[in-house]
């Protein structure tokens, strides 16, 4: 028992230890993404810097049409994943506590029908219903990058160990805090998976919110196709790529500052 105990603390202390996450953070994989983006982006600006533009790819390819789609693009990203946290979790909460299988179904059913829907068709359909513009597409985003959270929260609060909440209870907790105390943070590892899976969601989706003037960085794709300009199509589709491995890196890192320390 006594060599039981010091083996659980030495691999506590591990867990915990400080150098350890330093290196976990620090990783290779983790320090090449940002440079990897950087070096395509100069290639990119070098290229392009290099390329006899026209008076039709002079409108397109400059600081101020590029830096106005770009804070267009990641304005609607983080608003629609702001959206979807703050509704999905509590989703998630529902649907693993409650014992209606039809309240479960119905929740999941609406989840699966928004990320299941063809993203431009599915935008489209709220345009013709609704409205064109940022409203729209902010709605159409979080339809669609719905499931990854609401999924992701249901399996954290699944995998916890029944022994853990049981103890919790035991000490005299109720529900609410043996939820917000107990269930929520060890759950945080794999509900931070799944917001990190919506942003890269967005970031792709984003690019069909031009079909409905709501901006964006699709507006280079689309123009660069219409007007047959290839460089614009390219300086597009590589921006919109790289904003999304930085996002995905940005969020790595999250998971890592946030994860509860031995989890």
């Amino acid at each position: 028992m006594t060599l039981a105990v010091v083996l659980e603390s030495d691999t506590t202390a591990a867990l915990v230890d400080p150098q350890a996450r330093r290196a976990r953070f620090w990783s290779p994989r983790r320090v090449a993404t940002p440079i990897v983006v950087a070096v395509v982006l100069l290639a990119l600006y070098l290229w392009v810097a290099n390329l006899t533009l026209d008076s039709i790819m002079q409108r397109t390819l400059n600081w101020d049409y590029i830096l106005l789609r770009t804070r267009e693009h990641l304005v609607l990203t983080f608003v629609a994943s702001a959206l979807v946290a703050v509704l999905a979790i509590p989703a998630g909460i529902v649907a693993s506590r409650t014992r209606s299988r039809v309240l479960r179904g119905a929740i999941l059913t609406i989840a699966n029908i928004g990320q299941a829907t063809p993203a431009i068709g599915f935008i489209i359909l709220l345009a013709i219903i609704w409205q064109i513009g940022f409203q729209t597409a902010l709605i159409a985003l979080v339809a669609y990058s719905f499931l990854p959270v609401l999924r992701n929260t249901m399996v954290g609060l699944s995998q916890i160990d029944a022994h853990v909440t049981e103890s919790a209870r035991g000490m005299g907790m109720t529900p609410n805090q043996v939820l917000l105390r107990i269930e929520l943070p060890l759950a945080v590892p794999v509900i931070l998976a799944g917001l990190r899976t919506s942003l890269v969601f967005c970031v792709g989706v984003a690019t069909v919110a031009t079909f409905i003037n709501a901006g964006g960085l699709g507006d280079m794709i689309v123009n660069g196709l219409k007007l047959q300009r290839f460089p614009v199509l390219i300086a597009g589709a590589v921006i919109v790529s790289c904003i999304a491995l930085l996002i995905d890196w940005l969020a790595s890192i999250a998971e890592d500052v946030l994860r509860p320390k031995g989890v």
